[in-house]
């Protein structure tokens, strides 16, 4: 009979040890996940507006349950997206400028998604990013908001039409540091920096706050107009009361026609209250095309109030791809899903929301999956543009809508995230999270590379 050494007998005893631990571990780990909210089998991103299409045109379609009479509608609405302007006297489409970045709206939304971190003169395209400006004393150019810089504005147009400057030259660099995750793994993130040189060849005085913006995509704005002011506000929680490190703060600003203060949900610090509003500080600002909501001092208007009409309806109408039920059910995809919550991204990106009432029956009490809460929140000082916009702070950015992110480099390639542009990937968006989000990042950072790999597939799915 064998009997074991007291060296195997030891060597037994540790291996049932780490056993347990394993199975201690592995009982933890299901407990917390049971703990999550359930996975959102809900494939219906834009609820009953969305399409079935994963496709480079995945962001060009209008809402599944418009009627006819609304099809026609956004068929000629998507015409006046398109609109390429030009300077008057031109019988087609002009009131170019003088000064712009752009001459249509298809110009910075390439196919309704991101625009490309791409700034200054070229052949084939001209600016997507665009720098902000404003001034920290002075007169606001509208209740509540930015102060413009005298001969600029809140914003810097770096075209120009036969005849005339524009405001400045924008150079753009990009500045490279290295990182490394807990498991040793390394990665390498980019940042901005723009040297802006006026006319006379003088740099911008260091007293103007800048911003550098990258559009943002178009799809389901509708919908996230149709939200309820209520809903947005009954997610703010400014004081942080419940503990969580969260304290999402509503922007709240002017609206121009209603000549009042109101809440703020789109543009990237939240600081336009509507789609029409939108849409028309857009023509104005980066065509330089007047507009009955913003028309030039005499009260003339380039564009009709049918044309601001019609190309306010475009984003309105236009929907987000649903997701493929295959990815919803792949266990790939719902581990990732699980562990979004468990980093606690969910605390912002909120996943299911529901439309109210809206002019647009179609985009009215929908169940949808935007990801945001439309909320401001303190993002730290890598991400901070140190420029205030009405009640958002230098440091404050809108939580962006999620939906559809993972199409962002199939519909336009070499496309970039974040407010800038500076991510190149899902994963380096991530990793620039600070502030209210550093927890979220650091639990990235620690997570091991089958992890990560299942978050970023998560969010491809979406």
């Amino acid at each position: 009979m064998h009997t074991l050494s007291s060296r195997s007998h030891s060597q037994v005893i540790r291996l049932l040890i780490l056993a347990v631990a394993i199975a201690v571990i592995g009982i933890q780990t299901w407990m917390d996940y049971q703990k999550l909210p359930p996975i959102n089998l809900d494939p219906l991103s834009g609820g009953q507006t969305s399409i079935t299409n994963r496709t480079s045109r995945a962001f060009d379609n209008p809402a599944a349950n418009l009627t006819e009479e609304e099809l026609k509608k956004h068929s000629e609405a998507n015409v006046t997206f398109n609109d390429v302007f030009v300077s008057a006297p031109s019988q087609v489409n002009p009131g170019l400028g003088p000064l712009f970045n752009n001459t249509s709206c298809n110009g910075c939304h390439l196919r309704n998604g991101r625009g490309m971190p791409i700034i200054g003169s070229s052949t084939s395209l001209k600016s997507q990013l665009l720098v902000r400006v404003s001034l920290p004393y002075g007169q606001p150019e509208v209740m509540g908001g930015s102060v413009p810089v005298p001969n600029i504005g809140t914003q810097i147009r770096d075209h120009a039409i036969y005849g005339y400057q524009p405001n400045a030259e924008v150079n753009l660099q990009w500045q490279e540091t290295e990182g490394k995750y807990a498991d040793g793994a390394s990665y390498k993130l980019r940042s901005p920096k723009t040297t802006i040189t006026l006319p006379d060849g003088k740099p911008l005085p260091e007293e103007v706050m800048t911003s550098l913006r990258l559009p943002p995509p178009v799809i389901g704005l509708g919908l996230l107009e149709a939200i309820a002011d209520k809903t947005i506000l009954d997610l703010a929680d400014p004081q942080d009361k419940n503990g969580d490190g969260i304290s999402g703060t509503p922007n709240m600003v002017w609206d121009v026609e209603k000549k009042a203060t109101v809440l703020g949900r789109f543009g990237l610090k939240a600081n336009q209250p509507n789609l029409r509003q939108q849409t028309a500080a857009a023509y104005v600002n980066d065509m330089g095309i007047t507009n009955p909501v913003f028309p030039d001092p005499s009260g003339k208007n380039d564009i009709t109030e049918e044309k601001l009409v019609s190309a306010t309806f475009y984003s309105q109408s236009l929907t987000v791809p649903a997701r493929p039920v295959a990815m919803v059910n792949d266990p790939t995809v719902q581990k990732g899903d699980r562990l979004f919550h468990s980093a606690g991204c969910a605390s912002c990106h909120i996943q299911t929301l529901k439309t109210g009432k809206h002019q647009l029956a179609a985009i009215s009490e929908q169940t949808i999956h935007p990801y945001t809460d439309l909320l401001l929140h303190d993002m730290g000082k890598g991400l901070a543009d140190n420029r205030p916009d009405f009640l958002a702070s230098g440091t404050e950015w809108r939580t962006s809508p999620l939906w559809a992110i993972g199409l962002t480099q199939t519909v336009l390639p070499y496309s970039g995230f974040l407010h800038d542009g500076r991510a190149r990937t899902l994963e380096e968006a991530i990793l620039w999270h600070g502030g209210e989000a550093e927890k979220s990042k650091q639990a990235f950072l620690n997570m091991d590379k089958g992890d990560r790999t299942s978050l970023i597939q998560f969010l491809n799915s979406l």
